[in-house]
């Protein structure tokens, strides 16, 4: 079950995604990493779909992550760029080609060498305080450094690190949400409501989606799509290893080959987010000069 909780949450967040960019990309600028964005878009019915969508894919999201371990889930949601590309390609009347058909062989292919030469399991979650907060804190810092360097770069640029942001901050969320369903599980929905993950979850889900519809009205989705999908699983994979307990598989063939999962997976995710079929509506044309945001 956790397999198919995991596509159907790629499936749905891919769908999103595409619906929310078509909608956010007639948003004015001046709303740019403002939570006044989202206001705006709350009236419009397209980016309520996308919401829709996206919600559903979370939910499954959940799911998954309630049935295995953060590592090994992580690597299948990054594949709503294949969904995405489906809606992209329909919308724009593109076929896929030689580079969409070898950015979907990598990008599967390398989810598939990932959890092959990984095995990843769940483990001993007796990490420890210091090193909890220590990769929470990191992870978040990382997030802040990447917004504090798109607002000082050309507007041009903001686009894949605003979206990179929201991918670390979604894929913190999906660790702090696996500490939530555990929680739940074990001790009551009560004993959940009383602990401080809940609410963490809330405000990152929110952020990251100011941020994300940042990304989208800023420009066209194949800036910023493939820099989210890349981010969210290898933010969510540093959680599970660093402070989750999750083990994978460290002979040297073993990492030989996650190392080459992952460097697919990424590879795949850039040659998608390319692709001709990928909307390239927007305000700006990406190559086009831009003034200094921020």
């Amino acid at each position: 079950m956790l397999y198919l909780y995991g596509v159907l949450a790629a499936c749905l967040l891919g769908l999103g995604f595409v619906l929310q960019q078509h909608a956010a990309r007639s948003a004015p600028l001046s709303d740019m990493l403002s939570f006044r964005l989202l206001l705006d878009l709350v009236k419009v019915p397209l980016w309520l779909s996308g919401i829709g969508c996206m919600v559903a894919g979370q939910i499954f999201s959940v799911l998954a992550l309630s049935q295995g371990d953060l590592s090994r889930v992580e690597p299948l949601l990054a594949t709503n760029l294949l969904f995405a590309m489906v809606l992209a390609r329909w919308l724009s009347g593109e076929r896929l080609g030689l580079s969409g058909w070898a950015g979907v062989l990598l990008l599967s292919g390398g989810v598939a060498a990932f959890i092959i030469a990984g095995s990843p399991h769940s483990g001993p979650d007796d990490t420890g305080s210091l090193r909890h907060w220590l990769v929470f804190g990191g992870v978040l810092a990382v997030a802040v450094l990447l917004v504090l360097t798109a607002r000082h770069v050309r507007l041009v640029k903001e686009p894949p690190l605003l979206a990179a942001a929201a991918g670390v901050l979604y894929g913190l969320q999906d660790a702090l949400t696996r500490v939530s369903s555990s929680l739940a599980e074990e001790h009551g929905i009560g004993r959940m409501l009383m602990s401080w993950e809940p609410y963490v979850i809330v405000v990152l889900a929110v952020t990251g989606l100011m941020l994300v519809q940042s990304a989208f009205e800023a420009g066209p989705l194949r800036m910023s799509l493939p820099a989210l999908t890349a981010a969210e699983p290898l933010a969510g994979i540093a959680c599970g290893i660093g402070f989750l307990g999750d083990r994978i598989r460290v002979t040297p063939a073993a990492l030989a080959g996650e190392f080459a999962g992952l460097a697919a997976v990424v590879a795949g995710v850039f040659l998608l987010g390319r692709h001709p079929a990928m909307p390239t509506g927007g305000h700006r044309d990406p190559e086009e000069a831009a003034p200094e945001c921020g």
